[in-house]
């Protein structure tokens, strides 16, 4: 009796074992290609929303990338519809899978060039120059974020009404959605990712990653202080890290505040 209970022992762990084992690592291989033509695209953007990896087709569009079942896959490629497709199993056993992707049909919008009438006297010239009258609210002993500028003399106070409002914005959703908020140190961390974001200017895939509304997403920003400038001209890595940044001085304020220090 005693050697069957060791044996059903050793039999449970080994099945346990081997099911843990088959679950990891475990990637996915497909091939993208243009669904009116059928030819390949090379460098479409490929992120595991599930587990904050990334990657990008080669030139014959292949690409393989780290997932499991269950996964969602976000590909998205300039000109062309973005996706979302799920991992099943059987992708993962019976090996490639063929993604296509649809173009956008879209007009480019007319862009007015204001031309600087320069006269040769530099006192009536540089007055023509735009300065930069953008500022990035700090306090001591935290990060300063991207913008340039100088502070200003109500930083304090409209820093810590902001964090420490009830109500406010940035209570809301770092608060509630802490899971989107982890995958922050993940994408820092994933260089293809961080590749992926820094030539990307249309938050799309910020937007997947950290399931919040476009709209929320410049929102979060706004309330973290940055500029309306810094949120049309920034680039995804910057959003991606000027949030992270904001979420960081968060907790900062957050954990003062707890414990008197404010």
């Amino acid at each position: 009796m005693a050697l069957m209970k060791k044996l059903f022992f050793l039999f449970t762990l080994f099945l346990g074992t081997s099911l843990m084992f088959g679950q990891e690592d475990t990637t996915v291989k497909g091939v993208v290609i243009n669904a009116t033509e059928g030819v390949p695209l090379e460098s479409v953007n490929i992120v595991n929303i599930n587990q904050v990896k990334g990657t990008t087709t080669n030139a014959r569009g292949e690409f393989e990338i780290k997932a499991k079942a269950t996964d969602t896959l976000h590909f998205s490629y300039l000109g062309f519809k973005s996706i979302r497709v799920r991992v099943t199993n059987d992708w993962i056993k019976f090996g490639s899978s063929t993604i296509e992707l649809t173009e956008l049909a879209f007009a480019l919008e007319e862009v007015v060039v204001n031309e600087f009438k320069l006269t040769g006297f530099l006192e009536v010239d540089i007055q023509q120059v735009p300065m930069n009258t953008n500022y990035r609210y700090s306090i001591s002993g935290l990060q300063t974020g991207y913008e340039a500028g100088g502070s200003s003399s109500n930083a304090v106070t409209r820093v810590l009404g902001a964090v420490f409002n009830p109500a406010d914005f940035l209570h809301s959703m770092f608060g509630k959605q802490p899971n989107e908020m982890r995958k922050l140190k993940k994408m820092k961390q994933d260089d293809e990712i961080r590749t992926l974001l820094a030539n990307r200017f249309d938050r799309e895939m910020l937007v997947a990653l950290l399931q919040v509304d476009r709209v929320d997403l410049d929102e979060i920003i706004r309330q973290c202080n940055y500029s309306k400038n810094f949120i049309e001209t920034a680039n995804d890595l910057q959003i991606l890290d000027a949030i992270s940044e904001c979420y960081e001085e968060y907790k900062v304020l957050s954990r003062n505040r707890k414990y008197g220090k404010l």
